[in-house]
């Protein structure tokens, strides 16, 4: 049996404010090719398909159109919910769906219960654990302690008495923060209840375990591994090559993984610098069709600097501001107000913000607006 790993799809996420609806389609539906080419047998998406527990109705319809290409390329597909979606709506008509080869396993009762798959060797049981909150979970579960290692342990326990009496191949998808996984700026904390990390022998015993939560693909041990998002969803994701996992059962168990590239829709760049030197410097023509967060170094805060570089960098969308020898004196606001009459106080705001203090008739604005707040504070 041959099983494609992937999750943390966060469709109708943004970037920046930029819409990836069109990206994610086209990554997404990449998979059916995959499907086609490599002879998958099951689809495993392990949490999060979508961005939220509400999506958008343009969201579910990529979403349903790239499950129905999946489908139609000859893959059983299972799904699993994550942090961002809700359980109960993507679990709706879940019955039904199954009946057409996706299998939505999203109720904490139900998650002992497998997906039975066959192929010549026999039966592959496939468990799918909902994201489990830890303080409703442990209750539904009957666990007194809090925390996700606690209601995972017991949601193993169960899928361990099943597969006990069951016996044969096993796959377990879940949604959670696995010890030694390495995180980064796009995932959502989920530390609520307790401390967030689970240890990875609690999945000792299975033959794969599909796990998503993470956005970088890595791999904690050869049967336990984190497929990664297929999209990047932050600048901190800029050097992680997306890909999915290619996972085969032989008649003993696992018998390989094999990593399979995705395409890139847009790459991700950083770049810093002056600003005119960015608008001008041929040195940044490879980046102008990337995303780009820009580190901008002028003594001075230009201004409109972010509308200025998308006229050579159209898909520039985060500007920082760092001006070489910056001022940060890492006292807080209470340390550096201290003593301070309101018109110095107002000067340094103003020389912070944009790099140099008031003058001239700036100067006088301040002093007559200071003046006309102290009237009004008298009347």
């Amino acid at each position: 049996m041959r099983l494609l790993h992937t999750s943390d799809w966060h469709v109708g996420r943004t970037f920046h404010g930029r819409d990836l609806l069109v990206e994610q389609e086209s990554v997404l539906g990449g998979l059916a090719d995959l499907v086609s080419d490599e002879r998958v047998d099951v689809v495993a998406v392990s949490g999060d398909l979508f961005d939220r527990a509400v999506p958008n109705p343009e969201a579910v319809a990529v979403c349903s159109r790239v499950l129905e290409r999946i489908r139609a390329a000859g893959a059983r597909v299972v799904i699993t919910p994550g942090n961002h979606d809700s359980a109960a709506r993507l679990g709706l008509f879940g019955g039904f769906a199954a009946a057409g080869g996706l299998h939505l396993r999203t109720r904490i009762a139900d998650l002992h219960e497998p997906v039975l798959l066959a192929d010549r060797h026999g039966p592959v049981a496939v468990y799918g654990i909902p994201f489990l909150e830890p303080d409703t979970a442990r209750h539904a579960l009957g666990v007194a302690s809090r925390g996700h290692a606690a209601v995972l342990t017991e949601a193993m326990r169960r899928v361990r008495v099943d597969l006990a009496a069951r016996g044969g191949r096993s796959v377990v998808l879940a949604h959670a923060f696995v010890t030694g996984g390495e995180p980064c700026e796009s995932e959502r904390t989920i530390a609520v209840g307790g401390v967030q990390d689970v240890s990875g022998a609690v999945f000792d015993g299975i033959d794969y375990v599909a796990l998503g939560h993470l956005h970088g693909q890595q791999t904690l041990a050869e049967h336990l591994r984190y497929s990664g998002s297929p999209v990047a969803y932050s600048f901190s994701e800029a050097r992680h090559v997306k890909s999915v996992w290619l996972a085969e059962l032989d008649a003993s168990g696992l018998s390989g993984v094999e990593r399979r590239l995705l395409p890139v829709p847009r790459e991700l760049s950083t770049a810093s610098g002056e600003l005119e030197d960015l608008l001008l410097d041929p040195a940044h023509t490879a980046v102008e069709d990337h995303f780009l967060s820009v580190v901008l170094t002028d003594r001075v805060r230009p201004l409109e600097a972010l509308r200025r570089l998308q006229v050579r960098f159209p898909h520039a969308v985060h500007v920082e501001w760092r001006p070489e020898g910056g001022r940060d004196t890492g006292l807080r606001f209470a340390e550096r107000v201290r003593g301070r009459e309101d018109e110095e106080i107002a000067c340094c705001f103003l020389e912070d913000v944009r790099g140099e203090p008031p003058a001239g008739r700036e100067l006088e604005l301040v002093r007559e607006a200071l003046s006309a707040a102290a009237r009004e504070g008298d009347s």
